[in-house]
């Protein structure tokens, strides 16, 4: 169990891989913590440095209360990563995550030399939207959107599968200042203008099913990136490192093999 001390806040994080492996960043979603990411990195090829990390308000994390801004979640990945001398990084975000990447990409390209958009927009809802959300958890915890959550990010097969109630108490023992804070960050984040200005390699990655992010919204925010690839993964919802991480990780190792990052 490792935690950096950034100053004002504490970040739960786990690096696997050598020293001197290529490094990849995974930054996870909305109501996860970093063991989103399990299944893909056992299926990713040896020789990666990989660093893995809860977001505030997440996992093992500081849970300062809100609202969030998603420029202060893009410091904090920011600041892990000079903090662990992760440097020249491809950067994997899913949902929020992916929302972190674009930011992060925008802000610090020495950090980032190529980015995974999986499951996210430049522009992800509406504030009204965000707005109903924070007030049904206010009103009757995360437990009240875990039903309607789960439908977002599995596919039918899947939730009828005994791994979905494991999800779903990860969802419900989230942290709620730190849920309803991220959901501000999200509710205050358009980066289309930012995004489209990136030029670096970038792929997308998208779930047929996905009732948070459907594919054509990850593909309208790729596409910002001249030169970017997009993927769809048939049969998941907003979570497909989950449902069919073998397929996700193809996907991926396809990807930093192309870019040459610690894949021969």
């Amino acid at each position: 169990m490792q935690m950096a001390d950034l100053g004002d806040i504490r970040l739960h994080y786990r690096i696997d891989g050598p020293e001197d492996g290529a490094p990849v960043v995974f930054a996870n979603s909305l109501g996860t913590d970093f063991r989103l990411w399990d299944k893909v990195v056992a299926r990713l090829p040896a020789g990666l440095r990989i660093l893995r990390y809860d977001k505030r308000g997440h996992g093992l994390s500081d849970a300062p209360e809100g609202p969030y801004s998603m420029g202060t979640l893009v410091r904090d990945a920011e600041r892990l990563m000079d903090h662990l001398g992760f440097r020249d990084a491809v950067f994997v975000g899913l949902s929020i995550g992916g929302m972190i990447a674009q930011g992060l990409a925008a802000k610090r390209l020495d950090l980032v030399r190529a980015l995974v958009l999986s499951n996210t927009a430049c522009k992800i809802g509406t504030r009204e939207i965000w707005g109903e959300r924070i007030a049904a958890v206010e009103t009757g915890g995360i437990a009240a959107l875990a039903a309607g959550t789960m439908q977002r990010w599995f596919a039918p097969a899947f939730r009828e599968s005994a791994e979905c109630a494991a999800w779903r108490h990860m969802l419900e023992r989230t942290d709620m200042q730190g849920y309803i804070g991220c959901c501000a960050a999200i509710a205050g984040t358009d980066f289309m203008t930012p995004t489209s200005g990136l030029r670096l390699p970038a792929l997308g990655i998208a779930g047929s099913e996905d009732g948070s992010t459907p594919p054509d919204l990850v593909r309208e925010t790729v596409e910002l990136i001249p030169g970017s690839q997009f993927a769809l993964i048939r049969g998941t919802g907003h979570l497909p490192c989950v449902e069919k991480p073998d397929d996700y990780a193809r996907l991926l190792t396809d990807f930093l093999t192309a870019q040459g990052h610690g894949i021969q």
